[in-house]
């Protein structure tokens, strides 16, 4: 299942087990919704601001086991039943809104560290919630985890440039863009220098090494979950050989998988060691 939007998230696959797939499904258009609350048409900052707190104020009415408003019914409904049937932290689907929050105000970052921390609330918390469907709570799995979904989130702003700039949202680093040479107006120009790629090259080394260090968690799963794991972790990596075979150009392009490369990617999961 999957939707045609801006991000074309695959949802409950065919390699999550049929007794997950609900929740998943569920915690999946709670996220999207909050996200197109953030993201989506022509509402003023205030009004998105607005919106979020009162889907945040339903959020925890279900979770109290009290009825959400009429306005995002279908939403809250089947993430009610989750919540239940799963005891699904609350606090990590509070770290979601907190993101999109941001993304309504915060659109420039200092540094690497701003940008974890953005991924620590945008990115992390679906890791985690998935890793507790599965009943796998083991520290050293929430580290590797955290590190795949913010490579993952990291992966595709580097993807999104062309998309996510003459938006007026800049997630490269202030502190690397300075030492490449590289300013705001540059980049709103939307033309790919070799300072320009030469930055965005730095930012995706650091996206894979990020990568690496949680992939190990794919081989140690077993099962279900490790497939799913080992073929979100290629994929992740197969963008940045995009990226890479664009001579990091992604002012000017997006690059994404197509049909033609899913046999390699097939490979890659089948035969992946680490």
């Amino acid at each position: 299942m999957s939707v045609e939007h801006y991000e074309n998230f695959p949802v409950a696959s065919i390699l999550c087990p049929a007794p997950l797939r609900p929740a998943v499904a569920a915690i999946y258009w709670f996220a999207r919704t909050a996200d197109d609350l953030a993201d989506e048409g022509d509402a003023p900052p205030a009004q998105r601001q607005a919106d979020l707190a009162d889907y945040r104020a339903d959020l925890r009415s279900v979770s109290r086991g009290q009825a959400p408003s009429p306005r995002w019914a279908g939403v809250f409904a089947p993430l009610a039943r989750a919540i239940e049937q799963h005891a699904l932290p609350l606090q990590l689907l509070e770290a979601l809104l907190d993101a999109f929050e941001q993304d309504i105000v915060k659109h420039r970052y200092a540094d690497r560290g701003e940008l974890l921390s953005y991924c620590a609330r945008s990115a992390d918390p679906v890791g985690r919630l998935l890793l507790h469907l599965y009943r796998e709570r083991s520290p050293q799995s929430l580290v590797r985890s955290d590190a795949i979904c913010s490579a993952l989130q990291l992966i595709n702003f580097w993807q999104d440039l062309s998309v996510d700039l003459p938006r007026g949202r800049c997630y490269l680093p202030e502190d690397a863009m300075a030492a490449h040479g590289v300013d705001h107006a540059t980049l709103a120009a939307g033309i790919d220098t070799p300072a320009t790629r030469a930055l965005v090259a730095a930012q995706c080394d650091w996206a894979r090494a990020l990568m690496l260090s949680g992939a190990p968690l794919a081989l140690q799963l077993p099962g279900r979950i490790g497939w799913e794991l080992r073929a979100v972790v290629q994929g992740g990596l197969a963008i940045l050989d995009k990226i890479a075979a664009l001579d990091h150009a992604t002012l000017s392009r997006r690059p994404a998988l197509r049909r033609i490369d899913l046999p390699r990617l097939a490979w890659r999961v089948v035969t992946m060691r680490r």
